[in-house]
């Protein structure tokens, strides 16, 4: 069905790759924060150990030798979790707190030289052991910093807290990103899935029916990027009907013109050999008229012949060789100079040697073509020059005429649209940008010195071969 749009499954589609990203960005903006977060937590289990071994080693202060029983020592010390705890004030001996066990210490941190990164790798280095290891943790007292207490204490119940604390904070992270994946995959879906399906499915429907003005999306009011994209894309959509109407249009004509164009040309044929004969006639008023005749004869079979020409479809058909541009310039000269129809001198200023490949037939007709032109416009003069550029040749014909109106240079290259003259087709300079592009190639308007019109000609070095130097030649 027109129109119809196939979506993909749901685990390949947009919508379920936007979800697992948000996910994975969730996730891992809570690792980057886990981080320091279990580092904090390793930190502040270690102060409040070593803040009840101050309290707990106080005890030694309410007696008089600074001694308390056994069984005393052995309670506050599991009060602390700790095998053993010791305190010094400034300027006073430490105060002990022991087990008669002898214990080996494997490490020794002192939390008054721990930095931020250092703290993150000492968490995590502990998270990472498998084997029972018994610490030595320093630092000031945060009951009051002017006291430095130190513990000695396992670290597997440290770890198995640091456990307990990492599961909770994997559930919770990943709680915060299936929600925020959820969230951000409904936004998304609403925001931009939905407008591309219905951008996708316009566009389809008008691949389908492209003549069909219904098929044209409308844009919804949205200012932003969709927004833009919609209306961009209507636009598109009535610019490219409207030029399908119009090749339409064209090809129907030249449909036509090609089926009637031999019999027309033969009636044109016939017509001119009864018009010469007229020419020839011995009355003054037959003769005055014939000539007229003639020219009417005649742009009547040119027109018919740029109609067969444009109405081909495809590019035009090039017998590429090498030649002469300076001869092929000095041809479409001389032509116009024994013509007795056309009242324009050419001038040649193309060096001799101008090596170029390309098809001598149709450039003959670009030039001739432009030289008559100029002619028709009223100009007396036309000069050809060769500028040559990096990776190009530009062959420039200036006139002295009355020069192109402002009002129709935007459609100058369109057909039907671009002639100068009030009875002309407007196919001339149509049919000669097709067979400068099919040259690979160009044509453009420029400013005469002349004061009239000059179009540019560029032809491609990769094509083109020129001994000439680069400049303009007068």
């Amino acid at each position: 069905m027109a129109g119809k749009i196939q979506l993909p499954p749901f685990i390949t589609s947009l919508s379920a790759k936007l979800l697992v990203l948000t996910a994975i960005f969730v996730l891992l903006a809570e690792i980057l924060i886990f981080a320091p977060s279990i580092a904090r937590f390793r930190l502040v289990y270690l102060q409040e150990h070593l803040a009840d071994a101050h309290l707990a080693i106080l005890a030694l202060d309410a007696t008089d030798d600074m001694m308390v029983s056994e069984d005393l020592e052995k309670e506050l010390l599991s009060h602390v979790n700790a095998l053993a705890v010791a305190l010094q004030r400034p300027g006073q001996g430490k105060l002990k707190l022991m087990s008669s066990a002898e214990v080996e210490i494997d490490a020794t941190y002192d939390l008054r030289e721990e930095s931020f990164f250092g703290l993150i790798k000492d968490a995590f280095v502990a998270l990472g052991q498998t084997r029972h290891r018994v610490l030595r943790i320093v630092g000031p007292s945060p009951k009051n910093e002017d006291v430095l207490v130190e513990v000695v204490m396992s670290e597997t119940p440290m770890r198995w807290d640091m456990y307990e604390y990492s599961w909770r904070i994997l559930a919770l992270s990943l709680g915060i990103a299936l929600m925020t994946a959820a969230l951000v995959f409904i936004s998304l879906h609403w925001l931009m899935v939905q407008p591309l399906r219905r951008i996708t499915r316009s566009m389809i429907r008008f691949r389908d029916a492209p003549e069909d003005a219904t098929q044209i999306i409308r844009p919804s009011t949205r200012t932003d990027e969709v927004g833009v994209a919609e209306s961009e894309l209507a636009s598109m959509q009535v610019s490219l009907q409207s030029s399908l109407g119009q090749k339409t249009r064209l090809a129907a004509i030249g449909t036509a013109a090609a089926k009637i164009n031999h019999d027309l040309r033969n009636g044109l044929a016939t017509a001119r050999l009864i018009s010469d004969r007229l020419n020839r006639s011995e009355d003054p008023e037959v003769r005055e008229v014939a000539p007229v005749l003639l020219a009417a004869i005649d742009r009547a079979v040119h027109i018919c012949g740029q109609m067969l020409n444009f109405s081909k479809e495809g590019s035009p058909q090039l017998d590429i060789v090498n030649f002469d541009l300076h001869e092929l310039a000095g041809e479409v000269a001389d032509t116009l100079q024994v013509a007795e129809s056309v009242d324009i001198k050419v001038q040649n200023h193309i060096p001799p040697g101008t090596s170029v490949s390309g098809d001598w037939e149709q450039l003959y007709r670009v030039f001739e073509n432009l030289a008559r032109n100029a002619e028709q416009a009223g100009a007396k003069t036309a000069e050809i020059r060769l500028q040559t550029e990096l990776d190009c040749l530009i062959v420039s014909i200036a006139d002295d005429g009355p020069g192109i109106p402002p009002e129709i240079r935007s459609n100058l290259f369109k057909p039907f649209k671009g002639s100068t003259r009030k009875n002309g087709s407007g196919l001339g300079l149509a049919i000669t940008r097709d067979l400068m592009r099919a040259h690979g190639g160009d044509i453009w308007l420029d400013v005469s010195e002349l004061g009239g019109a000059c179009f540019c000609l560029e032809l491609p070095i990769k094509s083109s071969v020129s001994s000439s130097k680069s400049q303009m030649f007068g």
